[in-house]
């Protein structure tokens, strides 16, 4: 893939233990990356659930192989939040897509 594909700037979050302000432990998102990536948003689907409308987003995120990247991390994409659920490295070993569903 050329280079000049990678047009959107992203960030990679990582879960990861803190403390509150009287000391408690939480658990925090954490930037761990901010990389180039090529962006396409894949489908949108309206449910209702509970009586309430809502809206699953999914996207497919390409990026140059970073190594840890896993399911349990979320994306940035712009003010948009999404989990990510699926990683697959390309064939040659050179970019990985990331799979996300938006988080409402």
């Amino acid at each position: 893939m050329p280079a000049g594909k990678l047009k959107h700037r992203i960030q990679l979050l990582a879960r990861v233990a803190g403390q509150d302000a009287l000391g408690q432990p939480v658990e925090v998102w954490q930037t761990v990356a901010t990389t180039w990536a090529d962006v396409r948003f894949v489908s949108g689907i309206e449910t209702i659930k509970a009586g309430r409308e809502t809206s699953t987003g999914r996207v497919s995120v390409q990026i140059r192989r970073r190594d840890g990247v896993t399911a349990a991390m979320r994306m940035l994409i712009g003010a948009d939040l999404y989990q990510v659920a699926d990683v697959v490295p390309d064939r040659t070993g050179a970019y990985q897509t990331l799979i996300g569903e938006r988080i409402t």
